[in-house]
């Protein structure tokens, strides 16, 4: 199926979906690598460096056997949302209020788990909430690419090869400690992985067994996605006395160079600037280190941001994802 038959004959978020996780044939073979034209040879050279790293051989057998590049992978790697969508595009078809409604009615049905997990890593329940939903429907499309297969054709292909070959060592290091088998273990097709679609090398960092059973389970276990995830936010920073931000109204004349991540001023600067909550309302009293972020561009929304959008940011550096993320959490709320 065509990505232009997909979306005639299903939902925008449901072709989105489709068309970013979603393995399709494709004639035309990815770049070979400079160094290795030859995709089994260029496998005879990693295999070697996983020994040397104590993965085992029976683990590298299962991994790699049918293995080859995947060009559609390699498609998807070049067509990232922020360079094909715009800010409103992206937020309409990812932020819905049937997305807001579900998350009220997860949040509501493991209550009780997020505020334990919530309390022991100092994060607001609703931000792990509204992580799980933005990365994955709340567990529902962990996506359908097998992941050493995906890494190795992203390792292969040549334009971010170092980064993704680490990626694939650090995939066969958790299949090697036994947290998850070689056919369960799929994901994006850029290797993230489970319901909070952690690249490899960040579940080895992150990842917590939270339940106790000796596997980190991002993939079936809640409490561990739970858990994994406000983890990751705790030890890049986040605050669980501060929000994300706002959406904020601009004035006439408006310095629009003030809209940098890279400048940080107080709240009470902004509001002597004329910047507004979006209703006309002052701005709040407590006077937080802020920066101003224009996601669209010029014309399109405004938002004051805190100190815990640039920890979301290292989740994924993306303006758009930030803001959905944030987005998203406040429509969730305190349940």
């Amino acid at each position: 199926m065509t990505r232009h038959m997909a979306l005639k004959s299903v939902t925008i978020l449901a072709a989105f979906l489709f068309y970013i996780c979603t393995p399709l044939a494709h004639e035309t073979a990815p770049p070979a690598s400079a160094s290795y034209p030859d995709f089994a040879a260029w496998v005879v050279d990693l295999r070697s460096e996983a020994l040397e790293k104590g993965i085992s051989p029976a683990i590298l057998d299962a991994a790699f056997e049918g293995v080859s590049p995947i060009p559609r992978i390699i498609e998807l790697d070049r067509k990232q949302p922020e360079g094909t969508q715009t800010f409103e595009e992206y937020m309409a078809r990812r932020i819905t209020a049937k997305l807001a409604k579900e998350g009220r009615r997860v949040y509501g049905e493991n209550r009780e788990l997020l505020k334990r997990v919530g309390k022991k890593f100092g994060v607001q329940p609703r931000f792990i909430v509204a992580l799980w939903g933005v990365e994955t429907r709340f567990g529902t499309y962990t996506g359908g690419f097998p992941v050493v297969a995906a890494l190795a054709t992203l390792a292969y292909d040549g334009r971010r090869s170092a980064y993704f070959r680490g990626e694939l060592l650090d995939a066969l290091t958790i299949l090697e400690q036994g947290h998850i088998s070689v056919g369960d273990m799929v994901g994006s097709w850029a290797g993230a992985m489970g319901q909070s679609q952690f690249m490899p090398s960040s579940f080895l960092r992150y990842a917590v067994d939270y339940d106790g059973d000796n596997r980190r389970d991002i993939w079936t276990t809640k409490a561990d996605v739970f858990a994994s995830a406000a983890n990751y936010l705790a030890k890049a920073g986040w605050r669980d006395d501060q929000t994300w931000g706002r959406n904020v109204s601009l004035p006439d004349g408006f310095d629009m160079a003030l809209a940098d991540l890279k400048l940080v001023k107080r709240l009470s600067e902004w509001q002597s600037l004329g910047v507004r909550r979006e209703g006309g309302g002052d701005l709040p009293k407590r006077d937080l280190k802020s920066s101003l972020v224009l996601p669209g561009g010029e014309g399109g929304p405004a938002y004051i941001i805190y100190s815990n959008y640039r920890t979301i940011l290292k989740w994924n550096r993306s303006n758009y994802f930030a803001v959905s993320v944030g987005h998203l959490a406040d429509l969730i709320g305190d349940r």
